[in-house]
């Protein structure tokens, strides 16, 4: 018995368990749906839909973009609608890194733009209006480093010689071919030089700009409170001049002054943190007064605003009938789906 009792006792040979263990089944799991829907519906892109209003004009202007073919290419719908739901100026854009097609819906017309490198330090640009049956090429090259650039275009069909533009630090040259109709009425073609200049004088900057015999010389001063912009125009001798000052990192006034007509205008813009910014003005050659207020920033897109929204009031005080005063906004938002 105590033999017995001891066979009994014992614990079972490890062997055994392992032998006799049924085999054990993974609990079964609901057929996945992921593998029959296209790859399409699976890896759908992010749209963007960015809507504006505009008081004043009464329209809705919509914008719808998205990226496809795996971030290869950008495509955009946009168009306006007023307040009766009338869709206006349907355009649809595509672009990549090297070409870009823009379509006009209504006029049935398209833009084509295309720009791609040759060779290293060549570069071939090109655009084309379809119904037009117009467009330019233009070959851009890369002199003595990416600073100095030689750029020769063509209008096409062609009516001339090439333009040709060279491009350096302080400005660029262009040299081009021209009509000039004469007493007889008979067109001339002749060569015509534009350039700009840049040059630092007196710690500050000078600029330089030709173009259809006319000479703007402009003179910009500015330090960390002050910007002072002198400017004229030969050979008409127009002078303007604008001052800047700036009280503090919120607050700035400028002011403008034309010597010809008396005509001067000015503003005053204080921001309130980074998404708020108020201005006010007044113009005298239309004898307005205004004040705006911003909620986003100014200057940067809905996507960087405070609930990716950007909001401008205005008011506007004629001075000759005050009565006839003017509030008006602007909405632009954007929804991510």
């Amino acid at each position: 018995m105590a033999e017995s009792e001891l066979e009994l006792k014992s614990p079972p040979n490890p062997n055994s368990l392992i032998v006799s263990a049924p085999p054990s089944t993974p609990p079964e799991s609901p057929p996945s749906t992921a593998g029959s829907r296209p790859i399409w519906l699976r890896q759908r892109p992010k749209i963007r839909v960015t809507t504006e209003f505009d008081s004043d004009s009464s329209v809705f202007f919509h914008r719808i973009s998205c990226k496809v073919l795996d971030s290869f290419a950008k495509l955009k719908l946009s168009f306006q609608n007023n307040g009766k739901g009338e869709i206006s100026d349907p355009q649809l854009a595509l672009s990549t890194k090297y070409l870009s097609l823009q379509y006009d819906i209504e006029d049935k017309n398209a833009l084509v733009n295309a720009s791609f490198s040759m060779a290293p330090g060549l570069q071939f640009k090109a655009a084309h209006a379809v119904k037009a049956q117009q467009g330019e090429l233009a070959m851009v090259a890369d002199l003595a480093g990416p600073a100095y650039k030689f750029e020769l275009s063509s209008a096409y069909p062609s009516i001339g010689m090439p333009r040709a533009t060279l491009k350096f630090p302080l400005g660029e040259v262009s040299l081009q071919e021209k009509e000039e109709e004469e007493e007889e009425e008979q067109a001339k073609r002749i060569l015509s030089v534009n350039g700009i200049l840049k040059g630092n004088i007196l710690n500050g900057v000078c600029t330089a700009k030709y173009k259809d015999e006319s000479l703007d010389l402009t003179y910009c001063y500015k330090d960390e409170q002050m910007a002072f912009i002198p400017s004229i125009s030969l050979p008409s001798n127009a002078m303007s001049f604008a001052f800047k000052r700036r009280f503090g990192p919120s607050d700035k006034l400028s002011y403008w002054y034309n010597l010809d007509t008396n005509y001067w205008s000015t503003v005053y813009k204080h921001n309130i943190g980074k998404d708020f910014k108020f201005k006010a003005g007044y113009d005298s050659e239309v004898r307005l007064g205004w004040a705006s207020l911003w909620a986003g920033e100014e200057a940067g897109k809905a996507k960087t605003a405070p609930m990716k929204m950007k909001v401008q009031f205005m008011l506007q005080v004629p001075q000759d009938d005050i009565t006839s005063s003017s509030l008006m906004f602007r909405v632009k938002k954007r929804w991510d789906i």
